[in-house]
């Protein structure tokens, strides 16, 4: 492991110790609202690289996209899954699937590897190769679906 991605994994983890504290304070219909607020930025942070890809290539663009992802995706997202927030509460609604909260395992397999993908995709948009930032968006979007496939309800 890249000695960048090993510091970003631990700031990430570091993160995540702070944000359980962070997120203890929010009602649980708040952690629904702001985890998918997170991920609907880096959705539209993914659709920005993807433009990119399949246009005019600006690595500036897709560097500052991929560093938006990678940012929120070591964020410590994961203290937002707290206890209530496995089900929709009011008009706040949330596609979670109840092995998320039980599965812990597989939680952190997926998780670890979209922080590592999330890494790998702001590391490779610095260096500015349009294929290998392809290349590493196709992995992030398998990371995503990986954990969409498992753990999120359609």
């Amino acid at each position: 492991m890249h000695s960048t991605m090993r510091q970003a994994l631990l700031a990430g983890l570091a993160m995540g110790l702070l944000g359980n504290a962070v997120a203890a304070d929010l009602k649980p219909e708040e952690q629904i609202q702001t985890r998918q607020a997170g991920y609907r930025f880096m959705s539209w942070n993914m659709g920005k690289i993807k433009a990119n890809l399949e246009g005019d290539y600006s690595q500036p663009q897709v560097q500052a996209a991929a560093e938006a992802i990678a940012g929120i995706a070591n964020s410590g997202m994961g203290a937002l899954y707290g206890p209530g927030t496995d089900q929709d509460i009011g008009d706040v609604k949330t596609r979670v699937k109840p092995e998320l909260f039980t599965n812990q395992k597989e939680v952190g397999e997926v998780a670890v590897a979209f922080i590592e993908a999330a890494n790998t995709i702001a590391e490779t948009a610095q260096l500015g190769d349009k294929a290998e930032v392809k290349a590493a968006f196709n992995e992030l979007g398998q990371s995503c679906k990986g954990c969409h496939d498992k753990f999120r309800k359609d």
